[in-house]
């Protein structure tokens, strides 16, 4: 069936895979950027629109304009987004609180300004762009892992609530794509002299060094977004490349390990009997 999505951030990375494929299976796109001029994209079923999702007065108006003009919104994708490296102590608050708008209370209010269209029609999926670095963290990407980590929790509260509307939440975690997220659109902080040079550096040269070799196929990933969405029952995480799927195994493998061993002190904080 032909749906009406609407996908931030759609001019480059996933967005524009995204954008690409969701046209291609029939449905229609409203693509929301900051720049409407570097979309560089034309189809009939093709319109953009104007959004930095930042910008929460401006929400409401682009959400209402779109519902005016297609009636519905099916699929929201919150994508937009960007990279950001550097230690916990050397990211500034203006820079992490930059960062949370981009990624949590931006992607927070278009996603609240679209669920009483959606629980009206009774059916509705957000898909929310997070990343494997949405699950579990490492040296340099604090502010990163925080804004995704905040959004994972959110999401997931979301979709116990609007289940009952026919609503889907499905969170994307992606490993490592060939999108522009290694490149000059990922903020490097002002490093504190070579204090954490080892751990943050050696981060620093993995992005950079491994830009264009990275496994994942964005648009690759795409058509599994829109395998998932098809779905008449979609994961509530879907990590996306090997590479994910090898490091979250990981990470839950070692997050049980570690309950099991302090089980026995964990469980001694109760009340006796």
């Amino acid at each position: 069936m032909a749906e009406v999505w609407l996908i931030t951030g759609a001019n480059a990375g996933f967005g524009r895979a995204l954008t690409e494929e969701a046209l291609a299976a029939g449905h229609t796109v409203v693509a929301a950027v900051r720049r409407p001029e570097a979309m560089g994209l034309e189809h009939e079923r093709l319109s953009v629109v104007k959004l930095d999702v930042t910008d929460g007065e401006a929400i409401p108006a682009v959400v209402a304009d779109v519902l005016a003009r297609h009636g519905r919104i099916d699929v929201l994708v919150n994508n937009a987004g960007r990279g950001m490296v550097g230690a916990a102590e050397e990211t500034t608050d203006e820079e992490l609180r930059g960062l949370m708008e981009l990624h949590f209370f931006g992607p927070v209010a278009l996603t609240k300004a679209v669920l009483p269209g959606m629980r009206a029609q009774k059916s509705g999926t957000i898909v929310q762009l997070s990343s494997q670095g949405g699950r579990f963290a490492f040296a340099g990407i604090s502010a990163y892992s925080g804004s995704k980590f905040a959004i994972e929790g959110w999401s997931e509260a979301l979709a116990a609530e609007t289940k009952q509307f026919g609503i889907r939440v499905i969170i994307v975690e992606p490993g490592a794509f060939r999108t522009s997220f290694n490149e000059p659109s990922a903020l490097y902080v002002t490093e504190i002299s070579d204090t954490y040079e080892g751990p943050v550096g050696a981060v620093r040269d993995a992005l950079s060094n491994g830009n264009g070799t990275q496994p994942g196929d964005p648009v690759r990933a795409a058509q599994a977004i829109l395998t998932a969405v098809a779905s008449p029952e979609p994961p509530l995480r879907l990590p996306l490349g090997s590479d994910a799927v090898e490091a979250l195994q990981g990470v839950y493998a070692g997050a049980q390990s570690e309950v099991a061993a302090w089980e026995n002190l964990s469980r001694s904080a109760d009340f006796p009997g």
